[in-house]
């Protein structure tokens, strides 16, 4: 039996999903990644359940978390969006 190889498998769900998922606040995309690298997950577990914040702009980048920021986003807005990301691409975050 051929060893798995993690390459292919890697390569199909970018085809599969792309590169990033993109969100629409007030007419400007934002983008959040379909894969986050080992070191980033270690960031995010550090991070406490309800840090929305920190979560944003860990996934984000800072600059593209401070555009969001300029937008009147509610909690309940990013929630939707975490939901949507998570259903979409299989990653679950912002639960806890």
């Amino acid at each position: 039996m051929p060893a798995f190889n993690v390459n292919a498998a890697r390569a199909q769900r970018l085809e599969a999903l792309g590169l990033t998922w993109d969100f629409e606040v007030d007419g400007e995309t934002f983008s959040l990644p379909t894969e986050i690298p080992r070191r980033s997950a270690h960031a995010l577990a550090e991070l406490k359940d309800n840090d929305l914040d920190g979560l944003l702009a860990l996934l984000m980048g800072e600059e593209s978390y401070q555009r969001l920021c300029r937008h009147e986003v509610s909690v309940q807005d990013i929630a939707a969006i975490l939901e949507a990301y998570g259903q979409d691409t299989g990653l679950g975050v912002g639960e806890g």
